[in-house]
């Protein structure tokens, strides 16, 4: 279930050949919608969590900041209406309708159209799109659901806290931003600290086990890094080129949107070359532990040659008999004894050679190799 989830955020999206631009393709398997409403101003607030359509129009008609959210994108037929109700392009419907988009933002009119991703570990990197279309006094989320890093925007709301009763729908889009944004660090925090228990693995043991986890931290900061610089570069072109829709004041807010996406991109490819980097140090330790095993069997193996010479030499079969330079020991009455003391000197007097230079192994670098 892992894998299988893992390689559905990096899937491309399922675009049907030969359809006509904006044409809207739902997936039953991304649950029906649910609408829900918060309607506000400086002195009131109206939430409801779950809406029908047609009693949002007179929200509309006020002076509130209507913010309509939208869980699960299963029904074409209630997407274009919510599109029609807002005058939502149909490009930015198809982006809505078509899931593992890149993070960008398009202005149709007025009005901006924002993809981005929000983020949460668990027992692996969930990711999902977030499609915010901002107009003047109202904002549209789309989402497919279950993650949901908004509560905190919607408390600030509810009790007023902060400047966001008092602005308007732009203010809104940034504090909606700025929690997407904000979803990163925790998830990143806890990837640091997961690189830093695969270092300590990697040097206490060397298993196939550790490398597996460290592809996977790679294969996830590679995720990461693919929602967040596209919506660097969105950020970065909304405050190049200004527009009516956002205030010079929110523009300001904007600045630090921008500046925590380059923190996180910074934080990401320093992750991502420590990931290399403990490839570096496992596959060293390998081949370390390698040349310690080596070392072992070759002092073995020295040791044990002189006493095999000696074993080899006394195991041939010629005939004393014959002549008196055929193996002359054999009829000694010393001679077993004379062998075995020559293998002993042999084995110490080398033992001893190998120690003189320096050929030690470490007991801690020689294990049986990871199964």
């Amino acid at each position: 279930m892992t894998r299988s989830r893992r390689r559905r955020a990096i899937t491309t999206p399922k675009i049907i050949p030969g359809t006509s631009p904006g044409t809207l393709v739902a997936d039953p398997k991304r649950g029906q919608p649910v609408v829900s409403l918060i309607a506000y101003s400086e002195t009131k607030v109206t939430e409801e969590a779950s809406i029908e359509l047609e009693k949002i129009k007179p929200f509309l008609k006020k002076n509130n900041v209507v913010w309509v959210n939208v869980e699960g994108l299963g029904d074409a037929e209630t997407i274009r209406q919510i599109g029609d109700m807002f005058g939502i392009h149909q490009l930015a419907l198809e982006d809505v309708m078509t899931g593992h988009q890149r993070a960008k933002l398009e202005q149709y009119g007025d009005n901006y159209f924002l993809i981005a991703h929000m983020l949460e570990l668990r027992e692996f990197l969930l990711t999902e799109q977030i499609c915010t279309y901002i107009g003047h006094g109202f904002i549209v989320t789309f989402q497919d659901g279950p993650l949901d890093c908004f509560e905190k925007v919607r408390e600030r709301i509810r009790k007023k806290a902060g400047r966001i009763r008092s602005n308007g729908a732009d203010y809104l889009a940034y504090a909606l931003l700025d929690s997407i944004i904000d979803c990163y660090f925790p998830v990143l925090e806890k990837y640091g600290e997961r690189l830093e228990d695969i270092e300590d693995e990697i040097i206490e043991r060397c298993d196939r086990s550790t490398i597996s986890k460290v592809h996977e931290v790679k294969r996830d900061l590679l995720t990461m890094r693919r929602a967040i610089w596209p919506l660097r570069e969105a950020i970065s072109s909304l405050l190049r080129d200004p527009s009516k829709l956002f205030a010079p004041e929110t523009l300001i807010f904007m600045r630090d949107c921008a500046d925590h996406t380059v923190q996180i991109s910074d934080f990401i490819e320093t992750f991502r070359e420590l990931g290399a980097d403990l490839m570096d140090v496992y596959l060293s330790n390998v081949s370390n532990r390698l040349g310690e095993n080596m070392k072992l069997l070759t002092i073995i193996t020295t040791i044990c040659a002189p006493p095999t010479v000696v074993a080899a030499i006394y195991g041939m079969n010629f005939n004393p008999d014959v002549s008196k330079w055929n193996m002359p020991e054999l009829n000694w009455e010393f001679g077993y004894p004379f062998a075995l003391s020559l293998m002993v000197t042999l084995t110490i007097l080398t033992s001893f050679i190998l120690w003189s230079q320096g050929w030690r192994v470490n007991s801690e670098n020689v294990r049986r190799p990871p199964h």
